[in-house]
Formats: C-alpha cells, structure tokens, sequence
C-alpha cells in the first residue's frame, strides 16, 4: 500500500506494479479534498479515471454522498455459480453454446418482447418500491423497467462460461440495474448539481455535487438508489437462471449436471451504510468490491484473461475493499483507435466470442494486466478459484 498525501485527506493506494496515470492521481485528490471524507480514500489496483469519481475507488463519508461516485449503473456487479459440469462434458465446437446463450438473454439495447413469467415474478417483488419513488419522483420513470430485467447491456457487461482450476465449469454473469438504474443516477446526479448551485458551493469537479443527510433529497436518493441495487442484484440472479436452464437443454447435449456451492453474488458499484475507524459510514464503492473477513467475491479479467474467486482478508485500511476486475488502460475511443480486429482475434484465441470491431474497445490490451493487479492486492484477498474463458458473450 501507497499513502499518498494530499491537502485534506490521504489516499490509501494498492498500486504497486500497475499503471496509475496522473489524471487518475488528480481525481483521487479532489475527491480527497472534499470536507466529509472519512479517514482517507481507498484506492484499489485497478484504479483509472471515470466520470466524477475514479473507477477502482473507496469513498467513506459522514453525513453526505456524492451521486456521481456511485454512478448511473447503480447496482453493477458479477454473478458466478459453478456447476458439477467438467471441462470434459463440453463439446470441442462451442458456437452452439453461445448462440443458446445470446437467444436466452437479450444483450445490448435488447429487452424482452415478451416478458417471460421469472422475469414477471421478479418484477412483482421490486414494483411497488419503484412506483412509491417515481410517483414522488416523476422524472426517473422508464417505460421499460418491466422489460430491461433480466437483460444484459452493453459495454463491458457479459455472461461467460468459464473453467476453474479443478477442471470445473462455471456460468458467470456481469451486468447492472440497466436503464431505470441508470435515470436514477442521472435525476440525483442533476439534483445534487442544482443543491451545489443553491448553496454557493464550488467544487473541484462539477461532478462531485452532494446532497447531505439532512435533506429530503439525500433520503431519497437513499430510497432510490437501494432499490436499482436490489433491481441489479434480481437482474442478475434472473439471467443466471435462465442461462443455466438453456444449458440443461437437450440441444446442447451435455449430462445432467447440479449447481456445487452457492452462488458467489457481489456489486461493485453501490454504496452501502457500514461501520470503519470507529463510525458509522456511507461507504460507496466505485469499481470496488466488499472483501470482508472471509466474504467471497469476484474479480473478472478481460473476455482474453484469467478471471477469480476470491476470499476477503477483512483489511480495514481498504475500508475492506477489493478491485472489482482488471481497470481500463486505454479508454473506449483510444482502443478502437490503436486496436484491430487482428488484435482481437489473436488475445482471444480459443475463445467463443466476437471478435469483430464493435468490440475493439473490450480487447485483452485495453485493459491492465489481471496478474499485476491481483499480486497488487495480496493483504486483501485470497484466491479460491482461478477460472479461464472458453465462451464470452458481450453485447
């Protein structure tokens, strides 16, 4: 761990041996720099630049949150469940597989035309909850909320099938609250900017506008923002449903198989009332996952890398954080830029995905080196399981 000083605030860095660039650096201390910090800033190793707040960061606070910190994939996190397939029970041409896949789960803009009956009884549990907050909240209303749960996105969401050390076969699953997550963050983010302006408050970043506990606003943006993680976490846990029920498919051809060991479920883009250095905080973690003593969690690598499950160590100087994955080096449009479909092809060798250049910008190289970060970060994690892709589907 690195401490670095700033004029307010330290920053607790687990940098070492991977690439922080100075833009980082500089965003990382205005975020330290503002007044309700508590203790430091936790930065983790795979730590880049973001919108607002770096993406690879761990904000503890009294008293305020900053919207943009968490972000508008409110919710965003990895689902695994390994399975007591075997590397073996997989056939040698996995196109099959993939496509199954990519039909099972819409991916990218896509949402359900019909909304199957899993995708309605989750929804059943979380509309009530969303109408009390968009009836007080008119503006944060999408008019496909029903529709876009059990969904994938975009970007660098993605369901993978994946083989762990012991040779067995995992479904692992990356997405978010989609978009009623995403209006969420956006209405909050605008109302904090408008607080600011209220107050006479400057700020380094126009995108770290608060709201304080003592206002309506922050109570509910509370509201709000607990109920897109809970649509996030049911996203998730619908999708990994499904795509194990299609892997049970007879077309697919494989032996009956169970789920092993209870699914590994963490966000690692939210923000969460927890207890550090002796107060009770609002900890938001921005590309971070909870490590806790013993808690298990999931660090992916890119669609070409290593992927893990790991065990928490508890480390209170990272507000018991980890990475959430491997951290951008090269941003969206610079990697469309300098990358090319060769490129791609060649770090994804043996990989079912796509491999075309609508995603360039999720290559191996655009991000930073998986082995670099995890050795990074040995004082906060252990790990249990190391998985290697075999199918990726992105949309």
């Amino acid at each position: 761990m690195q401490v670095l000083e700033t004029s307010r605030f330290p920053i607790k860095a687990w940098i070492d041996g991977v690439e922080c660039d100075d833009a980082t650096r500089r965003q990382l201390e205005n975020i330290a720099s503002l007044p309700f910090i508590h203790s430091h800033v936790a930065a983790m190793p795979d730590v880049h630049f973001g919108i607002g707040a770096t993406v690879g960061s761990v904000i503890a606070t009294k008293g305020a949150i900053v919207p943009a910190a968490v972000g508008v994939d409110i919710g965003c996190g990895m689902i695994a469940q390994r399975t007591s397939l075997s590397e073996r029970d997989l056939p040698d041409d996995l196109r099959a597989m993939r496509s199954t896949i990519e039909r099972t789960v819409p991916v990218g803009a896509a949402v359900h035309g019909r909304v199957p009956p899993s995708v309605d009884t989750a929804w059943d549990a979380l509309a009530g909850r969303y109408d009390a907050i968009r009836r007080k909240h008119p503006k944060i209303e999408t008019k496909n909320a029903r529709e876009s749960l059990g969904t994938m996105g975009g970007g660098n969401h993605f369901c993978e099938i994946t083989i762990d050390n012991e040779g067995h076969v995992w479904v692992v699953l990356h997405s978010g609250s989609r978009g009623p997550g995403n209006r969420i963050g956006t209405y909050f983010i605008e109302r904090a900017r408008k607080e600011m302006e209220r107050l006479g408050i400057g700020l380094a970043d126009r995108d770290l506008a608060y709201l304080t506990e003592d206002t309506e606003s922050f109570s509910d943006y509370v509201d709000a923002v607990g109920w897109a993680q809970d649509y996030a976490a049911a996203n998730r846990t619908n999708m990994l449903d499904r795509v194990l029920a299609a892997l049970r498919h007879r077309s697919l051809g494989l032996p009956s198989f169970t789920l092993t060991e209870k699914a590994v479920h963490c966000h690692h883009n939210y923000v969460a009332r927890e207890h550090h250095f002796g107060a009770d905080v609002f900890v938001t973690r921005k590309g971070a996952v909870r490590a806790g003593s013993g808690q298990l969690g999931i660090i992916p690598g890119s669609m070409g890398a290593r992927s893990f499950i790991v065990r928490g160590r508890g480390n209170p100087e990272s507000f018991e954080s980890c990475s959430h994955g491997a951290g951008r080096r090269l941003g969206r449009s610079e990697a469309k830029r300098r990358l090319t479909v060769a490129d791609l092809e060649r770090e994804t060798a043996g990989i079912e995905c796509r491999k075309d250049a609508g995603v360039l910008d999720e290559a191996p190289s655009a991000y930073k080196s998986i082995d670099a970060v995890m050795e990074a970060q040995r004082d906060l994690v252990e790990v249990i399981y190391t998985m290697r892709q075999v199918v990726c589907v992105k949309g």
